[in-house]
């Protein structure tokens, strides 16, 4: 543990923290205290945070510190520094889901993450930034202004989980959460290098389950995501859509995760979405490489061909228009005013539709789901890039910034979304300038503890190159 904690603390992996309050080398409240100054720290520039506890987490820190002292932690994570996405329900802690609307909903119960993560002893900092009704790619909100990368401030963090993406890559501690209803966990994944998860649909209960619907953990390790897996994906009956999944074996005996077997894995490289932008050149050859790493190493690689189009994705952009239509337009006139113009823009679109249209974009639900689970049955994994390029200006609200323009970077995260498969990431490489470059791997609905070990095993095998040096983000 002493080469760990040679480490600055607020970089320390849950794992390590549990080792080092287990061995009496760390506690809960020294960790705490470390991840405030981090935080106090960086934050000025960052905007990560909607809601920051210091004084609430250093009484949960110390609590967490008596349960070590005495033997009796009350899980691995216990004493851990978290954060949980502002759209996560915390009892008194308003939700105003990146907008600047008067009077946000001020829930008066916890989500079930929130629950099992305070169950389990996670400390909570504070509630991450998301843009508006987290219908953007990016950190940018009318609430908030903007939240920026962990890498360089010029760039985006990625959305709509954009606040958990910058904490968790500038390290406000090791485990954060993030949702995800067409990329959302995994797209500021990509553009901040982090491991992440978007789970099985139902595997992580949800107090307001929705279609695509899905929250998730973000990390700097697999091993951490996994970790924090054991904690979240617990059944809880406030969520009607959750399924009855067998338990999953999430970790080894010491706590760990284990590599998965790659030798004849059938694996799917897919690299052309079938809609939405093309990749990026060094994307794709980013994600290429890492498909010559399991074939170099037993695996079945076989490429996938598109299976979605475009008119499906359009179709489901326009259905998501019409719901937040719907919502805009039931604002009263001077509320409507204070939603980020571009929002705006985007959603008007859903005004000119009728019923029958309305209901032929909701069938793209349908056929893409179809169309995914079609075409990948019979692999372990498939390989493919999270987004089709690297981050952009962190100002800018889109990847493509034209709000009549279709969702053209989520055609390879999306299908997922749909389908209930769980999809991760792992960081793959970086852009000649320092941009990060992840890998998505998605698997078979219930798959999920399998596809980190796939995640984990390559995160363990990458190049030097691809390995991100947190220590250097200051």
């Amino acid at each position: 543990m002493a080469a760990t904690l040679s480490t600055e603390i607020h970089l320390l992996s849950a794992r390590d923290l549990g080792a080092a309050y287990a061995a009496k080398e760390l506690s809960p409240v020294e960790v705490c205290a470390a991840v405030v100054s981090r935080i106090e720290e960086r934050e000025p520039v960052l905007n990560a945070l909607f809601v920051f506890n210091p004084e609430e987490a250093l009484r949960d820190a110390r609590a967490s510190e008596h349960r070590w002292s005495t033997g009796s932690p009350l899980s691995a994570i216990d004493g851990v520094p978290t954060t949980v996405k502002e759209n996560v329900a915390r009892a008194g802690v308003p939700m105003p889901s990146g907008t600047a609307l008067p009077s946000p909903r001020v829930p008066t119960a916890n989500a079930p993450i929130t629950d099992r993560i305070l169950e389990s002893g996670g400390v909570i900092m504070g509630s991450t930034t998301m843009p508006d009704w987290g219908m953007l790619s990016s950190g940018v909100s009318s609430l908030h202004g903007v939240t920026r990368s962990a890498w360089n401030p010029a760039w985006t963090t990625g959305g709509s989980s954009a606040g958990a993406g910058a904490a968790a890559a500038a390290g406000y501690g090791p485990l954060h959460v993030g949702t995800d209803i067409g990329g959302s966990i995994r797209l500021p994944g990509t553009w901040q290098g982090l491991a992440t998860i978007k789970p099985s649909a139902g595997l992580i209960p949800l107090d307001v389950p929705y279609i695509g619907r899905a929250a998730g953990p973000m990390a700097r390790t697999a091993a951490d995501v996994a970790l924090f897996m054991s904690v979240l994906a617990r059944p809880d009956i406030r969520d009607y859509t959750a399924r009855p999944y067998p338990p999953m074996n999430w970790l080894d005996p010491d706590g760990g995760i284990a590599g998965a077997d790659i030798r004849g894995m059938k694996v799917a490289l897919q690299t052309n979405a079938g809609a939405g932008a093309d990749a990026d050149p060094e994307v794709l050859a980013a994600v290429e490489a890492v498909a010559e790493v399991f074939a170099r190493h037993g695996a079945e690689v076989t490429h996938l061909d598109a299976f979605i189009n475009q008119d499906m994705l359009d179709g489901l952009d326009n259905f998501w228009r019409t719901r937040s239509w719907a919502d805009y337009s039931a604002l009263p006139r001077d509320h409507q005013a204070l939603v980020l113009p571009y929002i705006v823009r985007w959603c008007s679109r859903g005004a000119s539709f009728d019923g029958a249209a309305a209901i032929s974009h909701f069938n793209c639900i349908d056929r893409m789901q179809k169309a995914t689970i079609t075409a990948t049955a019979g692999f372990d994994v498939v390989l493919s890039p999270v987004a089709p390029m690297a981050a952009f200006a962190a100002e800018q609200p889109m990847p493509i910034d034209d709000p009549d323009s279709t969702m053209a970077h989520i055609a390879f995260t999306v299908p997922f979304n749909m389908s209930g498969q769980p999809a991760a990431t792992v960081n793959c490489g970086f852009t000649p300038d320092g941009r990060p470059i992840g890998v998505q791997l998605a698997g078979p609905v219930g798959a999920d503890a399998k596809v980190l070990r796939a995640a984990a095993w390559y995160e363990s095998v990458r190049p030097a190159s691809a390995v991100p040096n947190w220590a250097g983000l200051d």
